[in-house]
């Protein structure tokens, strides 16, 4: 009966940590490179190829995750010229008997002054891969220049409703607008919400606004 020597074995297993190494190599390649392809592919395909509509009650995930977790962009406009801007403040639920969202605005946002005029606008969330494409967008202003939307990595895209947003998104909630209202330093009941309110005011000239908007649609992607 053969034996193996101490010396047999460490080459067995020197060669066994080489396969599991290279194995793992070659995963995270091919990972990266799906992550290449399924951008590409995502910019290749339609509308209607990568969204579908569901009920406003079957909105996937927790509010709180999608709003200040995960990377949310309003966007307003038409396909001639529309502005996006990020999201961190927010929620939905029931205004009117109907379904609603609310956001809480600078006065002076761009996007905002496109959601009045359009009185509709898109609500788009994406997921953690798309971070830099979705904080550049509150890098600069779309009010002078349309760099920042020429710009983006984000693939930009008509829905069957006229309204903008991007293909790139795990879920997108169209709205009609509803009503905009001014806040006031008197309306709040801490110190911390006064506070942020009266500074803003300094910057702006205008207190924040806050948009309520019926959910006329919800896409999640196929």
């Amino acid at each position: 009966m053969k034996y193996i020597t101490k010396t047999s074995l460490l080459a067995v297993i020197g060669l066994s940590l080489f396969a599991i190494s290279a194995f793992i190599g070659c995963k995270e390649d091919v990972s990266k490179n799906n992550t290449v392809l399924n951008r590409e592919n995502i910019k290749s395909r339609s509308f209607s190829e990568l969204f579908k509509t569901i009920d406003v009650k079957d909105i996937p995930g927790d509010v709180f995750t999608l709003i200040s977790k995960d990377y949310a962009v309003l966007t307003a406009g038409n396909p001639s010229h529309y502005n996006s801007m990020v999201a961190g403040w927010g929620g939905w639920g029931t205004l009117f008997s109907k379904p609603a969202t609310f956001l809480m605005l600078r006065s002076n946002r761009y996007t905002l002054e496109l959601m009045r005029k359009e009185q509709k606008y898109t609500m788009a969330f994406f997921g953690n891969e798309y971070k830099d494409d979705v904080m550049s967008f509150g890098k600069q202003s779309g009010r002078d220049s349309d760099e920042k939307m020429r710009n983006t990595k984000l693939t930009a895209v008509e829905m069957p409703s006229g309204n903008m947003a991007f293909k790139e998104a795990k879920l997108i909630i169209e709205c009609k607008l509803v009503q905009v209202t001014t806040v006031s330093p008197d309306d709040f009941y801490t110190e911390e919400g006064k506070k942020f309110i009266t500074n803003a005011h300094t910057e702006t000239g205008d207190y924040h606004k806050v948009v309520f908007g019926e959910i006329t649609n919800v896409w999640v992607r196929k």
